[in-house]
């Protein structure tokens, strides 16, 4: 604790200088899950990326304080030490505690226990004119919750109290298939409404064709079940799994429970078993390098597909820029004619479902972006993780973002801000809630700070502008676009951030424990591995 307080001194006294100079300020945490460019320098940044420890794991409180920039994978491994794990785990090894604080992170646990910030029970908070502050559910109930997806816009989060609970060793996980939108939503809720299920998501391949996973914590494997892996170099990657039981199923014409498929996975590779290529989307390098996309080409390139890895060749590539990359909620009674619409709009498969329970049981927590997460109506919304290539230019690949922006505002659904945002201010404000969070900036004086809108907005006229500049710039920008050479740009970052994976794999692939991860590892983080913006 005395190395935590002194950083977090050092961090509240620069937060006071900026304050006394009004002037906006940015938090670098270390690494980034957004698709969005970051605009910190030098002289507007204040580096919190130390920040990095599990300061302790209490078995009698089943709590951990954790500081902001500790990856998933580290806090897994720590708590499982102890026979707990938090309620939610995003399915990113590099996805940060602070990052899913702040910014509504949920997985396939998240019907249960609702999104990560839920999982917390109080934050430690340099306020904006450098004061420290502790925020929970009972005590300044309104900085806690209107600190939650406000990506920083209201302090700089560095503690944090998360709950944990017991784990088990293995995940039993029930694969079936359902006929169509209808039929997903009707077999994901009889699967959310079983009490003994503690995972529930889906992988929709086509109108007709969705795979619904429910996952059950267990200790023991049956005699004679083969264990599945899906961390190691040698594994398929859980999508390969995921389309093969698909291809039984079908074949089969498995409908009873009885013909169900059942896989028996260790824990931690079921936590993590999206990140070797990305849930799906580590396929498209394949067919951008015009590369066969098979079982010996996955192994050879397989340092390259781990996400950590990817979102650094993302950000260097600047090919998201003509991608769909967006998570977004609607209500169950909308999920149907969402699909339909995806499937019209844009054809783009598969589509990860994931149903996430957002109602805020406290009574006071009624404050910030998602204040309406408090109100006792509030309906369970089924997120659609929809990410794949858009054709068009850049600005025909905005106003397909733009209509699915739209699309899901009319649906009264939610769009998570890690990614692109192409709201006009008017319309991000008649979204979320800026009355209460604009008077949490008032109270806690943030006003000199940039707002979330102006962290998550993408301004296109502003880029050509830039890109117009001078003639080099012009130029550079046109080669950038000439095959394959974005691609090879990303792929050199790519190979640079992914130096130490192969390291630990010389060592043997050990595990480091809390607080001791190497200097390789802190700085693939910092480069890629958090689901926070650059703020």
């Amino acid at each position: 604790m005395e190395a935590h307080d002194a950083a977090v001194e050092s961090v509240a006294a620069q937060v006071k200088s900026f304050y006394e100079r009004q002037k906006p300020f940015r938090i670098y945490h270390g690494s980034t899950n957004s698709t969005r460019t970051s605009q910190r320098r030098a002289d507007n940044t204040i580096d919190t990326s130390r920040l990095n420890h599990i300061l302790s794991v209490d078995v009698t409180t089943m709590k951990a304080l954790v500081e902001p920039n500790v990856p998933m994978d580290s806090l897994v491994n720590a708590t499982l030490e102890h026979g707990l794990i938090p309620p939610v785990v995003m399915e990113f090894p590099g996805i940060t505690a602070g990052g899913g604080f702040s910014g509504t992170s949920g997985e396939s646990s998240s019907f249960r226990y609702g999104a990560f910030d839920a999982t917390f029970d109080s934050i430690e908070i340099v306020l904006p004119d450098g004061t420290i502050a502790r925020a929970s559910k009972t005590e300044s109930s309104d900085l806690f919750w209107g600190a939650a997806s406000a990506f920083g816009t209201l302090g700089v989060v560095t503690l944090l109290e998360i709950r944990l609970r017991p784990a088990k060793r293995h995940v039993q996980l029930r694969y079936e298939l359902s006929s169509g939108a209808e039929d997903s939503v009707q077999k994901m809720r009889e699967q959310c409404d079983t009490e003994a299920n503690d995972f529930v998501d889906a992988i929709v391949f086509d109108m007709k064709t969705t795979l619904v996973c429910t996952g059950r914590l267990v200790n023991d494997v049956p005699d004679g079940q083969k264990v599945r892996r899906f961390t190691r170099r040698s594994d398929p990657w859980f999508y390969i799994r995921a389309r093969e039981v698909q291809g039984i199923l079908k074949k089969g014409g498995a409908k009873d429970t009885e013909e169900a498929v059942v896989d028996y996975i260790p824990l931690v590779d079921y936590l993590f078993r999206y990140d070797r290529g990305g849930f799906w989307v580590g396929k498209y390098s394949f067919a951008y390098f015009l590369v066969p996309f098979n079982r010996v080409t996955r192994f050879l390139l397989d340092r390259f597909m781990h996400t950590r890895v990817m979102y650094r060749a993302v950000h260097k590539s600047g090919l998201a820029d003509y991608y769909m990359v967006q998570d977004v909620g609607v209500p169950f009674s909308r999920t149907a004619e969402f699909q339909a619409w995806l499937d019209e709009t844009f054809g783009i498969y598969p589509l990860w479902l994931c149903p996430l329970r957002l109602r805020r049981e406290d009574p006071d927590s009624g404050h910030g972006l998602h204040s309406e997460f408090s109100k006792p109506d509030t309906p369970d919304l089924m997120n659609f993780g929809v990410w794949g290539p858009l054709k068009g230019t850049r600005r025909q690949v905005v106003d397909m973002n733009r209509a699915l922006e739209r699309k899901v505002q009319k649906l009264s659904g939610k769009k998570w801000l890690y990614a692109h945002a192409y709201y006009t201010e008017e319309e991000f404000w008649a979204h979320y809630d800026g009355a209460s969070y604009k008077a949490l900036r008032d109270k806690y004086k943030a006003t000199h700070l940039p707002s979330v809108y102006d962290k998550v907005k993408v301004d296109v006229d502003a880029e050509e502008a830039r890109r117009g500049q001078d003639w080099e710039t012009r130029a550079r920008a046109a080669l950038g676009h000439v095959w394959p050479l974005r691609g090879l740009k990303g792929f050199w970052g790519a190979a640079r951030g992914g130096e130490y994976l192969m390291d630990k794999r010389r060592k043997g692939g050990t595990e480091q424990k809390a607080g001791s991860r190497s200097a390789g590892e802190e700085e693939a983080d910092r480069s890629v591995g958090s689901s926070r913006v650059d703020l």
